[in-house]
């Protein structure tokens, strides 16, 4: 199967529009915080526990915020590297406020 997208340039919008429900927008944003607490808390711990539940965490915000209030299926599936990039670009965009988490 060919990748629709060829550049991250061309799959953010995409990605945008697979996240138009600001409470999965908000899980998405939540999930993120708790991937960087876990990396943190396990550096400082030196415990790779917390590695595995940065992952998991940070997965299963994203996957309530699709399944349950966006009703699609996660880019993740179809495109693993640049949705993980547009994870962390949103969550950047959200804390600059250049995308909004608000109805």
């Amino acid at each position: 199967m060919q990748n629709r997208y060829q550049s991250f340039a061309e799959f953010y919008p995409y990605y945008l529009s697979e996240h138009q429900n600001p409470t999965c927008r908000r899980l998405h944003f939540i999930g993120s915080l708790v991937v960087l607490a876990c990396v943190v808390q396990g550096l400082y711990l030196q415990n790779i526990v917390y590695f595995g539940l940065a992952i998991v965490s940070g997965y299963a915000f994203a996957w309530v915020g699709h399944f349950f209030f966006e009703k699609n299926k996660p880019a993740t599936f179809q495109y693993p590297l640049f949705s993980l990039m547009g994870d962390w670009l949103m969550f950047w965009q959200i804390l600059l406020g250049r995308v909004s988490i608000r109805k």
